[in-house]
């Protein structure tokens, strides 16, 4: 299934969606890997009110001349699963990476009905395409690391871990 997703994310956008769909999401979100996370976990106040929003695990190659923002493709998951249920239990409803999540994640996905999608690994200069501005707000210091509020348009993704603990990683084929 497809589904067109607008910023911020309400439970009544995430309910109908289940591993294996296709989403396209347009308003803001915002970029943060393993450094931001670290930080915004230690921090008592977020760099951004992060309820109903969506994360995209990201950092930017340099930008092109012409062009809002270099290559935009995902970063491994993983490496932010330490974070990750902290910042689903303050309300985080949308995680874009690639890679598959720790069991802790995929329960606390389930627990706050959330949803883990994965963006295509190596399409990074397609995906930049969808990113109509871009603004770091947060750990300037970390460069490309740092906290970035994104705007996008039919940014695309798939549904890997839907909030009812499905999971297309999980999933097999018999052939």
């Amino acid at each position: 299934m497809e589904h067109y997703l607008q910023t911020p994310i309400t439970a009544e956008q995430i309910s109908p969606l289940e591993a294996g769909d296709y989403v396209h999401i347009s308003g803001t979100i915002y970029s943060a890997r393993d450094a931001a996370h670290a930080r915004m976990t230690e921090s008592e106040e977020l760099p951004f009110a992060i309820e109903n929003q969506v994360i995209y695990y990201m950092g930017p190659s340099p930008t092109r001349p012409g062009h809002v923002i270099g290559a935009a493709g995902p970063t491994t998951a993983t490496r932010m699963d330490r974070y990750t249920p902290h910042l689903l239990d303050c309300g985080l409803k949308v995680m874009i990476g690639k890679g598959k999540r720790s069991p802790e994640v995929i329960e606390a996905i389930r627990r706050n009905g959330a949803v883990y999608l994965a963006a295509i690994g190596g399409a990074g200069a397609l995906l930049s395409r969808c990113i109509t501005s871009t603004t770091v707000i947060a750990y300037d210091d970390l460069g490309t690391e740092a906290v970035r509020k994104l705007e996008v348009h039919n940014f695309p993704a798939i549904v890997v871990i839907d909030q009812y603990g499905g999971n297309i990683y999980a999933q097999t084929c018999v052939m």
